[in-house]
């Protein structure tokens, strides 16, 4: 059973763009139960379409056995200022940038009595924020992971993100739809496309590749709204984490947490050396996702995400043993 959105207000907020929200309500779900100390809790955090219903998007990776494992983790999801489900929402004309989404649920943990979570991720502009996350304070949690994400936004993705606005600009559903038919094909590659569809037709003649959009259009326009798309792509736009912080390796070197970044080679939006960079930059640890199914792969290689954040939570649970020894004074 999924479990239902939470909503916790969470005072006055101010957006870097200096636009004021007197009260914000903040929605999230919870998966698992918060121990003594908030030592076991995990953030995930939510992809441009994404929702707070993490087990629905990551069924594989989020529950009782899995790699973030319900019964040992407080696996919290946070709805991302700016989206459609349920947290407080900008007025019209604010600027929401990934470093306001990192402030507002690091609010959030504070509020759940879990000041430095075990581990913070995500993908995409959840990678994103799990990276303002890192650059906000030296410890700000034991582990950050972020897949599919740059330490700045590329201007082939701005250029993408461009595109998808003016579909907004058509209005209604068919604008929503097309701007959802645009981003698609930049989440997956050719060779993944060639061998699911090639050049093959439905027997009305169309060709499936363009069934397959429709698709993804016409689903898209049920559970998301224009507003909130726009709002998004603009935060995406406005990602880097430099910004302000002199350089990457400013804004990061200085997490005392582990902080990896996985790339997928094939990305079409944003390129496994854009991971590459950052990581170099920061000092940080870097895997791959190896797939043919390109930007999206962070969502349906469900296996190779569970091993890297598994393994992220060992090293961190074993260094807190380490750690807890330590304190204890026995060799």
């Amino acid at each position: 059973m999924r479990p239902l959105l939470r909503t916790i207000r969470t005072g006055p907020f101010r957006l870097d763009d200096g636009t004021e929200l007197p009260e914000v309500e903040q929605a999230f779900t919870l998966h698992g139960e918060v121990d003594a100390r908030g030592s076991n809790v995990v953030i995930v955090l939510h992809a441009l379409t994404g929702d707070p219903h993490v087990q629905r998007w990551w069924p594989d990776v989020v529950g009782p056995g899995r790699a973030l494992d319900t019964d040992r983790w407080a696996v919290v999801c946070p709805g991302l200022i700016g989206s459609p489900y349920g947290t407080t929402r900008p007025p019209a004309g604010a600027q929401v940038t990934p470093r306001d989404m990192a402030r507002l649920t690091i609010r959030l943990t504070a509020a759940l009595g879990a000041p430095r979570p075990a581990l913070v991720t995500g993908g995409s502009l959840g990678g994103m924020v799990a990276l303002e996350w890192a650059a906000s304070d030296p410890r700000a949690s034991e582990a950050v992971v972020v897949f599919a994400a740059p330490g700045a936004q590329p201007p082939s993705a701005i250029g993408a993100g461009h595109v998808q606005r003016r579909a907004l600009e058509i209005g209604g559903r068919d604008g929503l739809a097309l701007a959802r038919m645009a981003a698609m094909l930049t989440y997956r590659t050719d060779r993944e496309l060639d061998d699911r569809f090639g050049r093959r037709r439905r027997i009305d003649g169309r060709f499936e590749m363009q069934s397959w959009l429709d698709h993804h259009g016409r689903s898209f326009v049920d559970r998301f709204d224009a507003e909130s798309y726009g709002t998004l792509l603009d935060a995406m736009d406005a990602h880097d984490v430099a910004a302000g912080r002199g350089s990457v390796a400013a804004a990061l070197a200085s997490f005392e947490g582990l902080l990896v970044g996985v790339g997928v080679p094939g990305d079409v939006l944003y390129s496994d050396e854009s991971v590459r960079d950052w990581v170099a930059a920061a000092g940080a640890e870097y895997e791959a996702i190896h797939s043919i199914r390109g930007h999206d792969a962070f969502l349906l290689e469900t296996d190779q995400v569970a091993r890297i954040l598994g393994g992220a939570l060992e090293r961190v649970s074993a260094d807190g043993a380490r750690a807890a020894v330590r304190a204890e004074g026995v060799s």
